[in-house]
């Protein structure tokens, strides 16, 4: 009845139902169709699948439902059905959040995974962000902030500023008062606040009126010149002139006092700006600066080869002077430091000294081949730089000399200096004095002329003006060599004594003016370089200059002009002459210079197509690595390869001493007690005096030849014979300094009297080696007997009919000798070593018998050989039958005729030279190929930095082409 009722309420409704919020099985139970209606549907079958948001698959099937549309009876459970259902719906819900926080959780970690790991670019951000939560209290610097409150009461008020807008645009309004007097001053304002603006303004003020006194000035002397006649007004004009001139005077010092305030300004700014950079918190690399660039140049082409001329085409201050004129001086106020040696009179300047000035934070100097750096604010290391200059000079100066030709060069940095580059000359002489060199005078006007004949080169000449000025050298040779004067300017020194000791002050102007000598010059100008005390400052004589021409009657009179005096006025002309010279000839330098290395360029690949252009720096460390190369490959030769070659010559070294002095004497014995008493001697003898010392000389010597045949192996195609006069003084060189370990003499007695003492042969392979090893020895030994038993007795019937050689009456005495001591060899077979005095004579006699005259000596000689060949013959018949005799030498011989006792010393020998030749091996592998080794890295080290031994050991036409286009 409820359903029922349900059912009705809801028939023809839009709202939604209650139900429409169950399960979709739910919602099929609640048809829209009422049980009354007048048709019925058949029986709706519905299969049903559950999905999950886990997998997205079906979870299981529902079973098939009987939906039947209409009115259904005896529905007693529905209370029950409807709560099963609500129920469903709870675990759906339930599980899709379920589902879906995995499924995020999954999409997280999966996209986690993709985002790349941000801890190694950690490095980008400063180590000093991290930290500054350490040395900084946020909390503190929080609280400390004003509120918001503060912060509004510092604002400006709005609302009054406001108003006085309002107010000021009502006063400019037009026709207003206030637009008529702005328009009134504002033309005559746009004109002087250019000129009314701090410091710079006044200097063009200044700059101005000095102009303005000049024109007043020349006007009232035209004016006086004019009017001279009327005697009434000559008194009155003059008066003004002077006037006129005295203040032009105030306003040029004034002006000149404003200019050196502003550069003294600027150059504590420069200063700031340049340690600012030098001590930055991101230290970079500082690039070189132009001049020194400039000065590195001049320096290669000073080096370069004079036959291409090219260190006479680009520019320098070339600074020349008559001696004790004050080049010196000049040069030193503008480096603004006393860098030079001084002396009272005699000659201090006794090479050229080429001097770079550039700017930089702090006054320093240094040489060009040396790191140290001399601080110029110090007079400790102002007197160790002008010690350090004087020492270079004398060291230059060849013996029986006076003045060198080589440059030194000296780099100044300082804040405020002009860049430039100048050579300071030694002074022209006019006459030679006791303790100089006869040449003395040709060879500084010889240099002074090779600096001064570069077209390009600027001519600083230095002129005593305390002097009679027709005294002077210097002003006709740069006379000669710039007859023009376009690249020549004049400085008169010492201008303050020149003031008091010349009695018309006119002469100074003329020399000032160049009217006195026939020397043209770009510029004149009139310095003062202190009062003649070597322990003035650079300070003090700046202010003593300009205090003297404050004072001086040279500039009230007009004698010199304002920008002709001071040595700051002759710095600044001269740097601007120099550089305009640089800008104008080093681009048609390097035209020059391309021209020429495209000629050697095309002249190498005429002659080396296939080689690189390596100079003779750049072969030297191909050389030296070839040669590193080829040490180390003495230690990859193999002990086997070590051994046999040691053993080798160590046995041809000793086998002459073994077979003379041990195994003959020792043979001769009479029984085996004996024999083996006689070898232990001689070998004991033997090991400690001579043995040890012939193995370390072996070895040395082998060490020697494997190195030699490393370094003049050919390499086939790879072979480069340019480099063989090198590897061949490497090679000499490092052997000569090799020595060999002392030691190893001594641990190598023992070991071979150790060797020597064993006579245990183990086995039959050790028996037939040493059988093998001896037959060998006594069969060389028989061969060499043999030719010198040739060489006595001449050819054989053979070799005589065969070659038609004849015998000497001397080789025909010699054969019959040896014929007749046969005779006797075969009548005794177990003769002695030595003939007795009566076989002798029965020898000799015999031989008279058949007309043959024989000295004594000469038989002897002979049997020496017969017998040493008829006993090699025996021995080695007694080796072969030794052969079968290892069994008795186990038993000792016993109860055996058979005697091998030498078959023993010969193994003994043989193992004494295995134990030797390994010994002497390891000592080579660890130790003394790495000793040579480091020998041969010094040795190339010091090869490397001797220039001339580079230059002599490798050379040639390509080497010498691959230096030009190096250069």
């Amino acid at each position: 009845v409820i359903c029922r009722s349900l059912a009705n309420s809801n028939y023809g409704m839009k709202r939604k139902s209650p139900l429409q919020n169950l399960h979709l099985v739910s919602r099929s139970i609640h048809h829209p169709y009422h049980p009354s209606s007048k048709f019925q549907r058949p029986p709706l079958r519905i299969s049903i699948k559950l999905f999950s948001s886990l997998n997205r698959l079906p979870l299981h099937k529902t079973k098939l439902l009987n939906v039947k549309h209409g009115y259904q009876f005896h529905r007693n459970f529905w209370l029950a059905r409807l709560a099963s259902r609500l129920l469903k719906v709870r675990y759906l819900i339930l599980g899709s959040a379920v589902g879906g926080g995995y499924t995020a959780k999954k999409t997280y970690d999966q996209w986690k995974d993709m985002m790349p790991d941000l801890d190694e670019y950690k490095w980008i951000v400063p180590d000093f962000i991290w930290e500054l939560d350490e040395h900084i209290d946020f909390e503190k610097l929080i609280k400390a902030l004003p509120d918001a409150d503060d912060l509004a009461k510092l604002l400006p008020d709005f609302d009054k500023i406001g108003e006085s807008f309002t107010s000021l645009k009502g006063f400019f309004s037009p026709g207003s008062p206030g637009e008529t007097a702005f328009r009134a001053t504002d033309q005559g304002y746009d004109n002087d606040k250019q000129f009314k603006k701090g410091l710079l303004g006044e200097l063009i003020l200044l700059q101005q009126q000095i102009q303005q006194h000049e024109e007043e000035a020349r006007r009232a002397g035209g004016q006086y010149n004019m009017g001279s006649s009327q005697q009434k007004r000559k008194v009155s004009d003059k008066e003004k002139i002077d006037q006129l001139q005295e203040e032009l005077l105030r306003t040029q010092l004034k002006y000149q006092r404003m200019l050196e305030r502003l550069e003294k300004e600027n150059k504590e700014l420069r200063k700031l700006v340049l340690q600012r950079d030098d001590k930055g918190i991101h230290q970079r690399k500082l690039k070189k600066s132009l001049i020194d660039m400039y000065s590195e140049v001049l320096d290669i082409l000073s080096d370069y080869d004079a036959s291409y001329n090219t260190q006479d085409h680009l520019p320098r201050v070339v600074v020349v002077g008559d001696q004790s004129a004050g080049k010196t001086s000049v040069l030193e106020m503008i480096a603004q430091a006393r860098i030079f040696p001084r002396g009272s009179g005699e000659m201090m300047t006794r090479s050229p000294v080429k001097v770079t000035l550039s700017e930089g934070p702090h006054h320093v100097a240094l040489f060009k081949d040396s790191s140290r750096e001399f601080d110029l604010t110090k007079e400790e290391d102002l007197a160790a730089l002008r010690n350090e200059i004087e020492i270079r000079m004398r060291n230059s100066v060849k013996e029986g000399c006076t003045v060198s030709t080589e440059t030194i060069s000296l780099s100044v940095k300082g804040p405020g200096l002009q860049r430039m580059v100048l050579v300071d000359l030694p002074g022209v002489i006019s006459t030679v004095t006791s303790g100089m060199a006869p040449d003395t005078k040709e060879t500084i006007f010889s240099i002074s002329k090779a600096y001064m004949q570069n077209p390009n080169a600027i001519i600083l000449c230095i002129q005593d003006g305390s002097v009679d000025a027709e005294r002077s050298i210097v002003t006709d040779l740069v006379s000669q060599m710039d007859p023009q004067g376009k690249r020549t300017i004049f400085v008169l020194t010492k201008v303050d004594l020149a003031e008091k000791n010349v009695a018309s002050p006119s002469r100074i102007q003329q020399i000032i003016e160049g009217k006195l000598f026939p020397m043209k010059a770009l510029g004149y100008f009139a310095v003062v370089t202190g009062k003649g005390n070597s322990s003035e400052s650079i300070e003090s004589i700046k202010e003593y200059e300009e205090e003297f021409f404050q004072n001086s009657k040279l500039l009230k009179t007009c004698m010199l002009k304002a920008h002709q005096v001071t040595t700051k006025n002759l710095s600044l002309a001269v740097s601007d002459c120099f550089w305009k010279m640089v800008r104008e000839s080093v681009e048609q330098q390097a035209d020059a210079f391309k021209a020429t290395r495209f000629n050697l360029e095309t002249e190498w690949k005429n002659n080396y197509p296939r080689l690189r252009e390596l100079d003779r720096n750049e072969l030297f460390e191909k050389a030296k690595n070839e040669i590193l190369d080829e040490v180390i490959s003495l230690t990859q030769v193999t002990p086997k390869h070590w051994e046999e070659i040691l053993q080798k010559t160590l046995w041809e070294r000793v086998s002459t001493h073994v077979i003379e002095n041990i195994y003959l004497p020792a043979a001769q014995t009479m029984n085996s007690g004996t024999f083996n008493t006689t070898v232990d001697i001689k070998l004991k003898q033997w090991t400690d005096k001579q043995l040890p010392n012939k193995a370390v000389e072996v070895a040395w010597e082998t060490l020697q030849e494997e190195f030699s045949r490393f370094m003049t192996e050919p390499k086939g195609k790879e072979h480069d014979d340019i480099f063989d006069k090198l590897k061949q003084a490497v090679k000499e060189e490092s052997i000569k300094r090799h020595k060999w370990n002392e030691r190893a003499e001594d641990s190598l007695r023992v070991i071979q009297h150790n060797a020597l003492e064993d006579r245990s042969i183990s086995d039959k392979q050790q028996w037939d080696a040493a059988i093998h090893f001896m037959e060998e020895t006594l069969q060389s030994r028989l061969k060499d007997t043999e030719s010198v038993i040739e060489d006595m007795v001449g050819p054989d019937w053979k070799k005589r009919w065969l070659y038609w050689i004849g015998r000497t009456k001397e080789q025909n005495i010699r054969n019959e000798t040896k014929n007749e001591l046969e005779k006797l060899i075969k009548c005794s077979e177990e003769h002695a070593a030595y003939l007795a005095n009566d076989e002798v004579t029965t020898v000799r006699k015999n031989l008279e018998a058949r007309g043959v005259t024989v000295d004594p000596c000469l038989i002897k000689d002979t049997w020496h050989q017969i017998y040493r060949r008829y006993f090699l013959k025996t021995a080695l018949t007694h080796c072969n039958l030794c052969r079968r005799g290892f069994y008795y030498y186990q038993r000792h011989f016993v109860d055996s005729e058979l005697e091998c006792n030498d078959i023993v010393l010969f193994w003994r020998i043989q193992r004494m030279l295995a134990i030797t030749a390994n010994t002497l091996r390891q000592q080579l592998t660890n130790t003394e190929v790495r000793r040579l080794e480091k020998n041969v890295k010094e040795v190339l080290e010091d090869f490397a930095e001797d220039n001339e031994k580079k230059v002599k050991l490798l050379t040639g036409k390509r080497v010498q082409l691959a230096e030009d286009l190096s250069k």
